[in-house]
């Protein structure tokens, strides 16, 4: 099993919060970021540049909107698992509209459990935090040491 990286976009397609596994550390979004910031290489994942980060959040958060309402068969939450020849993106839409995204080797077979885990961390960890704004980047030491347990 391995983890490869977690992305959390907000209800507007926003990537507030995204890390890579494997020796790299996290990359917020700001609003002042530099375009061409480049992230650590993570094992399996290619470095990318947090504009490249931003506009795979965005063309995600659409997908998931057309494929919610593709559905024949009525009311659907969209794309849950998207499989590539080496890797599968896992989305857990929450109730409020945040997408949990986890990056995955194809053997992955508990990152359903993995997400909810972490959602669990980002309420307690986040959303209970008094200066958190939410749709907002998430900058919280708590959050970061909580996932780096989960997650590694």
């Amino acid at each position: 099993m391995a983890i490869h990286g977690l992305w959390v976009i907000n209800k507007a397609g926003g990537l507030v919060y995204q890390r890579n596994f494997g020796g790299s550390s996290r990359f917020a979004v700001t609003c002042n970021s530099p375009l061409l910031t480049t992230s650590p290489i993570s094992e399996g994942l290619p470095g990318l540049t947090s504009n490249e980060y931003l506009v795979l959040a965005g063309t995600l958060h659409g997908i998931h909107a057309i494929t919610s309402r593709l559905s024949p068969a009525g009311t659907s939450s969209g794309a849950q698992v998207i499989e590539g020849e080496t890797f599968k993106m896992t989305i857990m839409l929450t109730a409020t509209g945040t997408k949990f995204v986890l990056l995955t080797s194809l053997a992955e077979t508990t990152a359903d459990v993995v997400l909810q885990k972490v959602y669990e961390v980002y309420a307690d960890a986040v959303m209970k935090n008094p200066f958190h704004t939410p749709e907002m980047p998430i900058r919280s030491d708590g959050f970061d040491r909580r996932i780096t347990a989960l997650l590694g």
